[in-house]
């Protein structure tokens, strides 16, 4: 039987955060903006959370550019996702698990170009069997109906097991849990919200998951 590993993609895999912050400090640099602002533009976008339009009407205002928000959300959505890096031994643990006989998806929300582009710029398209996106799929995790996609992509059924990996504590390790599947939460320094059952393993990045799952 195949082990099936579901992995999350921002700030799980890939290193949303770095690629932000790059993006900001051209963002300042093609719109002469001082550089000590790229820290207020990385908090501002609240993890990936607020709503887009919402994050450059206020970028907008704040630096008095002349760019309607929707224009510098088309060029930011352009751009970003050509510069998150992968996780720091990501890549490698990825090959590993694979050398290792497991069968590797990814699960992740977002909108359908902008994760492709990441999943393909940053190389994890090559180290995967298959992905799954919210914005291509109509469902979001934490439904059940994203992770079966992406088994079934992967060729096995969740109803076999397996783990899913993320960051996010509801769309990942809850959602993961609900779809029957054990769960490796990546804390980032964090400490469990404590709203959930903990995950089965708790991992401070990618390639800690990777060397816990390969002694399954």
């Amino acid at each position: 039987m195949r082990r099936l590993a579901l992995f999350d993609l921002d700030n799980t895999l890939v290193d949303r955060t770095a690629g932000l912050r790059r993006w900001a400090e051209e963002f300042c640099a093609d719109h002469g903006i001082d550089a000590g602002h790229v820290d207020w533009i990385v908090e501002a976008d609240g993890d990936g959370h607020v709503p887009k339009q919402a994050l450059f009407t206020r970028l907008r205002e704040r630096f008095g550019l002349r760019e309607p928000a929707e224009e510098l959300w088309a060029r930011y959505r352009r751009r970003q996702p050509t510069l998150v890096p992968a996780c720091q031994g990501a890549l490698e643990g990825l090959a590993a698990l694979r050398q290792a006989g497991w069968t590797i998806g990814v699960v992740t929300n977002g909108f359908a170009d902008v994760q492709l582009t990441t999943i393909t710029r940053s190389g994890v398209a090559g180290y995967v069997d298959a992905w799954a996106i919210s914005g291509a799929e109509g469902a979001r995790k934490p439904d059940r109906r994203l992770f079966e996609i992406a088994a079934e992509r992967c060729g096995v059924s969740l109803a076999s097991g397996g783990w899913m990996v993320g960051d996010d504590p509801a769309a990942d390790i809850a959602g993961g849990r609900a779809a029957g599947l054990s769960t490796v939460w990546i804390d980032r320094g964090r400490s469990w919200p404590g709203r959930t059952p903990k995950p089965d393993r708790t991992v401070p990045g990618a390639a800690e998951a990777v060397a816990f799952l390969l002694t399954r």
